[in-house]
């Protein structure tokens, strides 16, 4: 009841009501304006590339598999979608590559032609749009680069084969259940001689076994065929695409009995 004896209109609008006891009147509460999901929608696309982007450069890369050197393990087969794969490029700052990795690596000195090279394009726009795809994993990476699976490290002497046509590490059988062996071609592996690999270096070899031009016939095979520790990029952990692909790489160890 105010000084008059009138009791205060409690049925005025809320914006029309006194503000306390100076008998104001507070003005109304403007709604907040919600951005237009199509003017946020380029924004959240800049920040997913530029973060997908970072990621690749100092995390992991996405790379296409455009051979088919590792069938079955990765597709990259005649006619077939190649798949995609992440590439930890962290793993090998702290420890050097192991015997079952599968790894990606810049192009020896005596190697010859990259799996990885695409057609190269004399066009600014055209090559700019090539390289923003390729850190995205929609095309092949331009980097002169190689998929293999680490068969022998530094120290271990190699050589091919033994009487039921293994490979042989310190004159053990290897344990190789990823090999694919063509239909159209002999399940046999071509011999070479016992190779001492020295430290710093690395004996690759392709799964499809005789479909991969490796350490075995690369510079013409022997130390020519190595591959430096420092020219591997990274260890190739997933299969990101086709989606039915999708799933871990195998890092078996074929020297474990």
């Amino acid at each position: 009841m105010d000084e008059t004896g009138d009791t205060p209109d409690d049925s005025a609008p809320e914006g029309d009501k006194p503000d306390n006891a100076h008998g104001r009147h507070r003005p109304p509460k403007k709604a907040k304006k919600t951005r237009s999901f199509w003017r946020e929608l380029p924004i959240l696309v800049a920040v997913a590339v530029v973060l997908a982007i970072v990621l690749q450069l100092f995390v992991g890369r996405v790379y296409v598999i455009p051979s088919a050197s590792m069938e079955h393990t990765l597709h990259g087969c005649t006619g077939c979608n190649g798949d995609r794969i992440l590439v930890d490029e962290v793993t090998y700052d702290f420890t050097d590559p192991s015997p079952g990795d599968v790894i990606v690596f810049h192009r020896p000195d005596h190697w010859e032609n990259s799996e990885f090279k695409p057609a190269g394009s004399s066009n600014f726009f055209v090559s700019g749009l090539r390289e923003l795809g390729s850190l995205v994993g929609v095309v092949a990476p331009s980097d002169d680069d190689f998929v293999k699976r680490v068969i022998a490290t530094g120290g271990e002497t190699v050589q091919c084969c033994d009487a039921q046509n293994r490979v042989l590490v310190n004159g053990k059988p290897l344990d190789e259940p990823y090999i694919y062996w063509r239909e159209d071609m002999a399940p046999v592996q071509q011999p070479f001689a016992p190779i001492k690999i020295p430290d710093g270096a690395l004996w690759v070899m392709g799964d499809n076994r005789n479909d991969s031009c490796d350490s075995r016939c690369q510079g013409g095979g022997g130390a020519n065929g190595l591959v430096p520790v420092s020219k591997v990029v990274g260890k190739a952990r997933l299969i990101v695409l086709p989606p039915g692909r999708w799933g871990g790489i195998s890092d078996h160890d074929p020297q474990t009995p």
